[in-house]
């Protein structure tokens, strides 16, 4: 009877256990992916900027040596991240690839430009910058046009503010319930030793000596939710990387290294000041206050 009781203690405090550190993983992981996104979030919306192509063409008067001196320019540019020469001919013929039609053949002429197909660095999308660009291209007094999504950019911009600003506000609302959920797991895991604390109170040990291990035990748990929570963070980064590797998350070590260490430290800490206010509201309880 004596072992049938103590059994089915030993596995409610399993439970009781388990039950901690699934609540510490589970807000943990999402503290960690909501910090990875906010870190990589310049990195996440340069690359969405990067990839707003901007045209410029150039005059059938425009010979080699001024397409060789603007192709120089851009090569020395600082705000230039990629860009590709387009010559007139192999323009037509993707045409005729993706229209299905050779248009020269009635038109008896070829009526595209050469042209560069420029990709800016993501820190000069933004509309001040891409007009003055324009501007200096335009400078050029061969360029017939340039063509770039101004809405679109306008669009990016704004919404990535919008963002920016809500995931602030997340962030901070997801920690106030990080630290809830883990302080309510760790009171009701505690609430079981209630009896114990108090028997050990009367006894005559000391408020400190009582708490030592309950808060040993709460760091424990913390560090153990804590690990889980970077190894779900890396599996998470992995996969982020294996179909997105331009964002590079997988080897920005220095980012890794400060969410990982800062999930690391929220466990440890929360749970340790968790467990130290809930031991401390049992150890002031009366005993009648304990039923």
């Amino acid at each position: 009877m004596a072992s049938s009781f103590e059994n089915y203690q030993k596995r409610r405090l399993i439970s009781s256990y388990f039950s901690v550190i699934l609540s510490i993983f589970l807000v943990l992981f999402l503290l960690g992916t909501l910090g990875l996104f906010v870190i990589n979030s310049k990195k996440i919306t340069n690359d969405f900027k990067e990839n707003i192509p901007m045209t410029v063409f150039f005059m059938n008067e425009a010979n080699d040596s001024i397409l060789n001196a603007f192709d120089t320019e851009l090569k020395n540019s600082l705000f230039i991240k990629e860009y590709a020469f387009v010559q007139k001919d192999s323009a037509a013929k993707n045409n005729v690839d993706i229209v299905g039609k050779d248009f020269m053949e009635f038109l008896g002429f070829n009526p595209l430009q050469n042209s560069f197909d420029i990709n800016l660095k993501g820190d000069y999308v933004i509309a001040d910058s891409i007009k003055k660009i324009e501007t200096g291209f335009k400078k050029n007094e061969y360029v017939s046009e340039i063509i770039y999504d101004k809405q679109l950019v306008d669009l990016v911009n704004d919404n990535i503010k919008r963002i920016s600003f809500y995931m602030l506000i997340a962030s901070g609302f997801l920690a106030a319930i990080a630290m809830l959920l883990i302080n309510s797991s760790l009171r009701l895991s505690i609430y079981s030793h209630r009896f114990t604390i108090k028997t050990m109170q009367m006894v005559g040990a000391t408020k400190a000596f009582i708490r030592k291990p309950f808060i040993w035990r709460g760091i424990k748990l913390g560090l153990v939710g804590s690990l889980l929570a970077i190894i779900a963070l890396y599996i998470l980064v992995t996969y982020v990387d294996k179909y997105f590797p331009s964002l590079g998350i997988a080897k920005d070590y220095a980012s890794l290294g400060i969410v990982f260490g800062g999930v690391l430290s929220i466990g440890i800490v929360i749970t340790a000041i968790s467990t130290f206010f809930a031991t401390q509201r049992f150890l002031n309880l009366r005993t009648d206050d304990l039923y």
